[in-house]
């Protein structure tokens, strides 16, 4: 006799049995139910459908009984041939209701996992930028599947598993007792032999199955950091393919010994649980045989249990279990709400408005800054590695004021470190300054709402991000509007139209993961073809041409000339030879603005401005 349900019970027996004693917050169960709310109708139409297929496991081996008793023995053949047809209407119906079940059930779970995926997605993105400079990618990924889709377990395994299985061994054993009570107390008495196994076994498979898992984690992580671009380039140019060959060898073997170990464990139990339910239907048999010989107990009766024991002992252990399936629904439900729950720390405020049309001044009122401490933008959970530095924050800009007017181009320049760079993220409200005020228009960021703040401002940075598309995709992730005609525009205007025009596939050349099949200048000037596209009224520039060789950078910057005509900007630039036709140049150190004025005013001034001009351009003394 074959164990029922074996996979399911190992599947069981395969949670983390750690689960059941966390601790959960107080209204997680209500606020899980609440979930539940769009799903109403389907999910009452599962569960009458659960309930009635738990019901049905009793009618094939009572039909059965009745074939046997009535039919056979009796030898009416029309009485078997009616019986036959109502087991075979019984099974049709079973099918059916099975369908049904799995369609609400993915209905239900994919509905779930749709809702909670866009709730959690879109509110990651609400997130300041320090919370993905702190949060492991890894981390926040699985939020998003594993965790969701333990989630969704809630609502449709767990639910269907609890309801089914009650419902079914509370049918089964009052079906046996009603049809023979001795022969139901000799099957529970084997009882805590079945489940004793259940539990040793169960919580060896758990730990492997958490090892394994756990490898399986840090080889995934592993391959993500080598197979992107930058990872596979650090591999190749440091010569270590033997090393990290080795070491994943060694991880992969980990997994295959866990994977070795758990098939053994489940073989082991689910030969155990066969024999032992072989044993118990041969006691059935036998003690029931006795009895049927003996006339106390009809043929078709000891059929009909011994039908009912072989679906006993399913229900049982997965109802052993019900608590730990319980609990890691609810675990996955919290790991989701806590990514909910974090509030961002820049949010659009209620009665905003948009930026007036126009040009646009910007302007800082004594404004001072710190980095906000870990706990303010992040969550311990998604930092696998702890940061060091959970005490407070040093101030990074110390009542800094200045004013761009509408159409100016002022310059900031300074030492390292000296708080350029922060600066740039206020005026794109990455961060909210600690006080003071930063004012576009004359209206503080604060109020502004963010579709009007994305519109009309722009940034270009030293590292100008690609996704792994097309060129003309990246383009219109500025303006997803914007016409092949425009695209072109752009490209001209950003000086990059030439080469785009080489490209066999023109617009539909693919740049590869993080832009890198295009060199760092083509790829800063197609970063500054998506701004033109976007037409910002104030332009950011951080340190556009910062790494880039002496060619490479007089083409960014005739791109960025045509970029910054007619638009008020701000260029963080450490090379001083961009910044010196600026119609203002603040020369920044240790967060305060310590010189101010044109490039031939700060250079006569012989200041930390000069100093920096000297540094960089000083020549090299002519060999005796």
């Amino acid at each position: 006799m074959s164990m029922p349900g074996g996979w399911m019970t190992m599947r069981s027996l395969t949670r983390d049995s750690s689960v059941k004693n966390a601790p959960l917050k107080p209204g997680t169960t209500k606020r899980v139910l609440g979930y539940a709310g769009p799903f109403r109708r389907p999910l009452i139409a599962f569960l009458v459908m659960v309930i009635i297929d738990a019901l049905m496991v009793i009618a094939t081996p009572l039909i059965l009984r009745e074939i046997v008793d009535k039919g056979v023995l009796h030898r009416d053949t029309s009485l078997v041939v009616w019986l036959a047809v109502a087991a075979a209407v019984v099974a049709i119906l079973d099918a059916g209701l099975g369908v049904g079940e799995r369609w609400l059930s993915a209905l239900i779970g994919e509905g779930l996992i749709y809702d909670l995926r866009r709730e959690v997605f879109a509110h990651v993105l609400r997130q300041p930028i320090a919370f993905f400079t702190r949060a492991q990618t890894g981390a926040l990924v699985t939020r998003l599947n594993s965790d969701v889709i333990g989630a969704q377990t809630a609502f449709t395994s767990v639910m269907s598993n609890v309801v089914s299985n009650a419902v079914s061994l509370a049918v089964i054993v009052t079906a046996m007792a009603v049809l023979s009570w001795q022969l139901t107390l000799a099957a529970l008495v084997l009882v805590p032999l079945f489940l004793i196994p259940t539990r040793i076994i169960g919580r060896r498979v758990a730990g492997l199955t958490r090892n394994q898992m756990i490898e399986n984690a840090d080889l995934g992580a592993r391959m993500t950091e080598r197979f992107n671009v930058a990872g596979a380039l650090l591999v190749k140019l440091f010569g270590r393919p033997e090393t990290e060959h080795r070491e994943y060898a060694e991880r992969a073997g980990k997994v295959r010994d866990y994977g070795i170990a758990l098939a053994l464990q489940r073989s082991v139990f689910l030969v155990g649980l066969t024999l032992l339910a072989s044993l118990a239907t041969a006691m059935v048999y036998g003690i029931g045989g006795v009895m049927a010989a003996r006339g106390t107990l009809t043929v078709g009766t000891l059929l009909a249990l011994a039908a009912l024991l072989a679906r006993l002992y399913l229900p049982l252990t997965q109802l052993s279990n019900v608590r730990v399936d319980v609990m890691s629904a609810l675990v996955s439900f919290e790991r989701v709400f806590e990514i909910l729950d974090l509030r961002p720390m820049v949010r659009e405020s209620a009665d905003a408005v948009a930026l007036p049309d126009g040009p646009l001044d910007v302007r800082f009122e004594d404004v001072e800054f710190s980095y906000p401490d870990a706990d303010q933008v992040s969550l311990a959970s998604l930092q696998t590695v702890q940061s060091g530095d959970d005490g407070a924050s040093s101030q990074v800009l110390k009542g800094l004021s200045f004013v761009a007017r509408p159409g100016e181009m002022v310059a900031i320049v300074g030492p390292s470190g000296a708080g350029k760079t922060t600066i740039s993220a206020l005026v794109g409200r990455l961060y909210d300054p600690t006080s003071g005020a930063v004012r576009i228009g004359g209206v503080p960021l604060t109020g502004v709402s963010d579709v009007s703040l994305r519109d009309r401002v722009g940034m270009v940075t030293q590292d100008a991000h690609m996704f792994h598309d097309t060129i003309g995709a990246n383009l219109r992730y500025a303006r997803p509007d914007a016409t092949d005609a425009e695209l072109h525009a752009a490209l001209q205007a950003a000086n990059i139209s030439d080469l785009v025009d080489r490209l066999p596939h023109g617009l539909d050349t693919l740049v590869g993961d993080r832009g890198h099949r295009l060199s760092g200048g083509e790829k800063q000037r197609l970063a500054i073809a998506r701004l033109l596209l976007k037409a910002p009224s104030v332009v950011v520039l951080d340190e556009a041409t910062a790494h880039l060789d002496s060619e490479s950078e007089a083409a960014v910057q005739r791109a960025l000339d045509t970029a910054l005509e007619g638009r008020t900007s701000l260029v963080i630039a450490h090379r001083l030879s961009t910044v010196r036709a600026a119609d203002q140049i603040l020369v920044v150190e240790a967060g305060r603005i310590v010189e101010h004025g044109r490039h031939a005013e700060l250079l006569a001034a012989e200041g930390l401005y000069a100093e920096l001009y000297r540094t960089q351009f000083a020549e090299a003394p002519t060999p005796a």
